[in-house]
């Protein structure tokens, strides 16, 4: 009898050092793929993380994009510019380069979207068939970017984007968890609330996002060529939900505080920072919710920590709160 060996899928991530792209990438592992990761500094990746092939390279050459996807079957386009800095200048450069890369190679793009898609004119009840008139930057950016992988899907390119919530959890870098409501590195004693009062929000943890993602690509061949899924993620019902989960996870109640947007715009000219989290107050005026009906539908149901874990996970992180101190604590996974 022939001993046959049947060799393992291969991905490659851009963004592999980064909130969603390390927990898919992690995630593609634990599921038998092959996993290259391009950075700019590879050896230095390598030793933080040995179970993904790094290569040397950076997402703005197409030469080394193409490079790192040569034989691969999806591309997973997590990457963004830090503390969006010059994000008009390297996002859609960054974009071509993977459509370019997977053009070639006959790969599927997989992209995590969000809902700076849609402006207020669509709220509260957004699906993926909502017209996209965005009021921000950072959201007609976002529409081209689809709008660029629609038309490579017509050309051949197989395209998957998942959209959700403000990104919150271990290794969410730049959110409004860590940088709003909470201070990173202290212990909770008070909670900034973005929110205008009542008005409730979607947040999405971010292993929750990955293990979406993750179940989509399981099952890639029932896709269309083009499809985008959007995720229901944590609603925070009029804004206090997430505020009460803080309060239960650190064991007394939270002293709550209005959000400095003052701050923001006054720092706004200094801070490049400061000026992105600014454009996006609008999401915090008023409610605005994702559906999910479409990925209940395919999936059945959508992955969902219960949110008092995913708390106690964030915070832990952001160094607020001690893994030994935490009530009920649990060993936050990384989808290993």
């Amino acid at each position: 009898m022939t001993n046959i060996s049947i060799a393992k899928p291969v991905a490659l991530v851009l963004g592999a050092t980064g909130g969603i792209g390390g927990y898919v990438a992690r995630g593609l592992v634990a599921r038998g793929w092959t996993v290259r990761a391009l950075n700019r500094k590879a050896d230095e990746a390598t030793r933080r993380e040995p179970r993904f092939h790094w290569i040397q390279g950076d997402a703005m050459s197409a030469a080394d994009v193409r490079r790192a996807a040569q034989d691969v079957r999806l591309i997973v386009h997590a990457v963004n510019p830090p503390g969006y800095k010059d994000w008009e200048k390297l996002v859609l450069p960054m974009l071509d380069n993977t459509v370019a890369a997977a053009r070639d190679v006959g790969a599927r793009i997989l992209l995590p979207g969000t809902v700076y898609n849609y402006g207020p004119d669509v709220f509260p009840n957004v699906t993926e068939e909502s017209p996209q008139n965005p009021v921000t930057r950072k959201g007609k950016i976002r529409v081209e970017m689809e709008r660029r992988l629609k038309a490579a899907s017509e050309e051949g390119v197989p395209v998957l984007i998942v959209r959700a919530g403000d990104y919150f959890g271990p290794g969410a870098g730049n959110s409004w968890f860590g940088q709003g409501l909470v201070k990173a590195g202290k212990p909770v004693t008070s909670v900034s609330r973005p929110n205008a009062r009542d008005v409730g929000h979607q947040w999405a943890y971010l292993p929750d996002v990955a293990e979406t993602m993750l179940r989509l690509i399981g099952r890639e061949s029932e896709l269309p060529r083009f499809t985008l899924f959007h995720m229901n993620g944590f609603w925070d019902e009029g804004g206090r939900e997430m505020i009460a989960a803080i309060g239960r996870v650190v064991g007394r109640k939270p002293k709550v505080k209005a959000f400095p947007w003052w701050l923001l715009t006054l720092a706004s000219p200094f801070v490049p920072l400061f000026r992105e989290l600014g454009e996006m107050r609008y999401l915090w005026k008023m409610p605005v919710r994702m559906r999910n009906d479409k990925l209940l539908a395919f999936l059945g149901e959508e992955p969902s920590t219960p949110i008092d874990e995913a708390v106690r996970a964030a915070l832990i992180d952001l160094g607020c709160l001690e893994a030994k101190l935490a009530k009920g604590a649990k060993p936050v996974a990384l989808l290993a």
